[in-house]
């Protein structure tokens, strides 16, 4: 596992389980390079006929505290939400169920990431949310993938005020899945209880029939949502200047429009 690249990747029981770890601590700032690797990991290991799940988990002691906010100014946000919704899409088709450990801060395009798996597992402390409202621009990913998973006006919620939630409210209201002092070995826990005994052929049916129709409507939505983001929000005074004045450390001045 080399310590330099975005994300390490590994198998585990005897080929069963992948395993892919973001590897940028303290941050593990989702941007281009970590969208790449984490898109290989996929593409080179999810088809093989052996295999039951994937584990995603951090390095550190968060899991993301989201993608980068240089990619997200005018110049580059086209080629950014391109390269990360497409690695969304790729997890949501992923033919095997995918878990989730999360630890401290997972935040914007942290918690898209994570809400694009099946199973999500959070330590007690863990905090996650939505903050891009603060700086004026919106989650396209999260506009889509979180009235999925916990209904619209819990989403909304969470979209438009920004906030933040702490591990028992986001299994109160379905966010997360369980809760454990130690997610990673929660995660291999249920892997080993749940899944490791099944045929892996039949579980891939399984995923198929759970997600099927699923992935088709959020793939449009997305692509909806993305345009929006880039036709008419990266347009306005406000997002551009959200985004500058967070990476310059400053109040933001708005001008409503």
């Amino acid at each position: 596992m080399n310590e330099a690249v975005p994300a390490k990747v590994w198998l585990e029981h005897e080929g069963t389980l992948l395993r892919i770890r973001l590897a940028r601590p303290k941050a593990n700032v989702i941007d281009a390079a970590m969208c790449k690797a984490l898109s290989e990991a996929f593409h080179n290991h999810v088809n093989q006929p052996e295999l039951r799940a994937v584990i995603l988990d951090a390095d550190g002691p968060h899991f993301s505290f989201g993608a980068s906010v240089e990619e997200h100014l005018p110049d580059q946000c086209a080629d950014m939400l391109h390269g990360f919704h497409a690695l969304i899409l790729q997890i949501l088709a992923a033919p095997v169920p995918v878990l989730v450990a999360i630890r401290g801060q997972c935040l914007g395009g942290g918690l898209e990431l994570a809400c694009a798996g099946s199973i999500l597992f959070a330590e007690p402390g863990a905090m996650m949310g939505q903050p891009e409202i603060s700086l004026a621009v919106i989650a396209p990913a999260a506009s889509c993938l979180l009235p999925q998973r916990i209904g619209q006006a819990r989403a909304e919620d969470l979209l438009f005020s920004g906030r933040s939630v702490k591990a028992d409210e986001a299994l109160a209201m379905g966010l997360v899945n369980f809760v454990a002092d130690d997610p990673e070995a929660a995660a291999v826990a249920y892997f080993e209880k749940h899944l490791a005994p099944k045929s892996a052929s039949s579980l891939r049916h399984a995923v198929r029939a759970a997600r099927k129709g699923e992935i088709g409507g959020i793939k449009r939505k997305l692509e909806a949502v993305e345009s929006l983001y880039l036709d008419d929000l990266m347009k306005t005074h406000d997002a551009v200047e959200g985004l500058q004045a967070f990476l310059e450390k400053r109040a933001a001045q708005w001008q409503d429009r």
